[in-house]
């Protein structure tokens, strides 16, 4: 007598829609629940840049005048158009436009590239994507649920720009058609960090080139608005057709406040649905964990110094080093250059002096005093820098790498000192490249090269203490609060921006604006050097950091 053997259930087809994106909704809670501090601090950060530049437009350009001369000078300036974008009028929202439409797409863009690559190419490179298909999750959920939270957080962004500008009294089809450009932007590429994820193997890659993507964008659109033309009263520019091939420039066409060209959304919109389309079909041609492009194989002997400490972590760190020299280069040269510009870019009156001495310029020389504001600036930017880098030693200890380093001879305060210390070089060899740079591109339309670079580049070396506050705090909270510091420490970032450099210009109270280190160092080059500041910092920072490498010593190590 023969025994029949009921069948097994069949799992969900990987052939239909539901079964490929089952468990999406889970997913998009279980992103939610990991960006809960992360994701929040971005829009946050990102609302309060657009409070601030609409205060410093209505407080800089108060009268028709002041607007018509801005757009004006912008229009006639090749160096204004590719650092601050397209001129469309006069009006107060149409100057606004063209100072915050750019950079609000390219901070937009860096938001969604990174939040896609961590919750896609991240999650497969520290095993998390392996663990979570297992259970009954489709092939192409993990990658739906990190672009539906993608989409949504530039929504969000959209809608806080919305209300912002409304707030300030600017018109409402104008801040709706602003909102959605830069919302476009970052959905755009959101679709192109999808396709970068699936073409390598490895996060930080990925980021790489999608960053590589969003500065190829950054040109298109700059040699774009330089070669447009401009219309016979100056405060127009008809863009030339590289601006019509770049996200960012889509972003700028729709020009709010202007023509508020509503058609052009499409663009951004069907290229994510393309791009993201590509994406998903490239999920089915690959593995998970591997990337189309296969890993290149490392030389068949290592260098000597990388079994050290020191060696090891400059591995680890000099990729992202070069990156950020290279950016910091591009743009302290641009700004260099136009700085003999500055008096006819920002023009004359008590409302300019103002907003300079506020931004921390002062108001001896506006050339001077420029320089001090925009080195503050890059001296922020820069903190980024030692903060990304510091939390290497997070996604090390993460990852699982970290344990077996120490099993070795290496000791953790040595295995901390080395990273840290590279970073700290990394600070000093970032502000030597703003000051350099600056000074070379400033002194070219000075005739002064030489003495330029000097003075340059020695203002930009004060806030070297400053940046190192913040570098210290990350220490600190790594060695700490492991768990939180990768979202506390962009806190913190955040904090410094909002607190220092804005804080002025928002109103904010004395006591909060010298929360943040960059509050303390001397306006230079506008104001003379003064010690006593900058040797609080520096004892500040050390104490700060060697309180960090104490804890970590102290504390056991963790993998969430």
């Amino acid at each position: 007598m023969s025994t029949r053997t009921a069948p097994a259930p069949a799992p969900p087809s990987e052939s239909t829609g539901r079964g490929r994106y089952a468990g999406t909704a889970r997913l998009v809670r279980l992103a939610l629940r990991r960006d809960r501090v992360q994701l929040p601090v971005w829009l946050l950060a990102l609302t309060a840049l657009q409070v601030f530049s609409a205060s410093s437009v209505l407080g800089l350009y108060p009268t028709e005048a002041d607007l018509s001369s801005f757009a004006i000078a912008t229009a006639a300036s090749p160096v204004a158009l590719a650092t601050n974008g397209l001129v469309s009028g006069y009006s107060a929202g149409a100057v606004l436009a063209c100072q915050i439409v750019m950079p609000l797409s390219l901070a937009a863009a860096l938001m969604t590239t990174l939040l896609v690559v961590r919750h896609t190419r991240q999650n497969e490179e520290t095993g998390r994507a392996e663990l979570v298909e297992a259970a009954v999750v489709g092939r192409a959920a993990l990658l739906t649920a990190a672009l539906v939270v993608a989409v949504g957080a530039n929504l969000v962004l959209g809608l806080f720009n919305v209300v912002v500008l409304v707030a300030q009294g600017l018109p409402l089809d104008g801040s709706l058609a602003l909102g959605a450009a830069v919302a476009g932007v970052g959905i755009a590429f959101a679709a192109i960090a999808a396709v970068t994820a699936q073409v390598t193997d490895s996060a930080r890659t990925a980021n790489g080139l999608a960053g590589a993507a969003l500065g190829v964008a950054f040109l298109l659109r700059a040699v774009g608005d330089m070669t447009g033309t401009v219309t016979e009263d100056g405060t127009r520019v008809t863009s030339g057709w590289p601006t019509w091939m770049s996200p960012i420039g889509w972003a700028e066409q729709i020009r709010p406040y202007d023509d508020n060209a509503w058609w052009v959304l499409a663009l951004p919109v069907v290229f994510a649905l393309v791009v993201g389309s590509g994406a998903f079909a490239l999920t089915e041609h690959r593995d998970v964990g591997s990337g189309l492009v296969p890993t290149r194989p490392g030389p068949a002997r290592a260098p000597r110094s990388l079994p050290t400490a020191v060696g090891s972590a400059w591995r680890m760190q000099r990729t992202i080093l070069f990156w950020w020299a290279f950016g910091i280069a591009v743009l302290a040269v641009v700004y260099g250059a136009i700085g003999n510009q500055i008096d006819d870019f920002l023009g004359e009156g008590d409302q300019v002096a103002d907003m300079m001495e506020q931004l921390g310029g002062g108001t001896t020389d506006m050339v001077d005093a420029y320089f001090a504001a925009i080195f503050g600036i890059m001296a922020i930017a820069v903190a980024g820098y030692a903060v990304q880098a510091l939390l290497r030693m997070r996604a090390e200890e993460t990852a699982g790498r970290l344990e077996p380093v120490l099993a070795t001879a290496v000791s953790r305060p040595r295995w901390m000192l080395a990273h840290t210390g590279l970073v700290v070089t990394g600070i000093v060899v970032l502000q030597m490249v703003t000051g350099v740079a600056s000074g070379l591109a400033y002194g070219l339309v000075t005739e002064d090269v030489p003495g330029n670079i000097v003075s340059l580049t020695g203002a930009a070396l004060v806030f070297v203490p400053a940046i190192a506050v913040v570098a210290a705090l990350v220490v600190l909270l790594f060695g700490g609060v492991p768990a939180w510091s990768a979202g506390l420490s962009w806190g913190v970032l955040a904090a410094c921006l909002i607190f220092g450099f804005f804080g002025p210009l928002l109103g904010l109270p004395q006591t909060i604006r010298d929360l943040s280190p960059f509050t303390h160092v001397p306006a230079v080059p506008a104001a003379d050097v003064t010690a006593t500041p900058l040797v609080w910092l520096t004892a500040l920072a050390l104490g700060v950091g060697a309180t960090g490498v104490m804890l970590f010593r102290r504390r056991d190590l963790t993998t969430s």
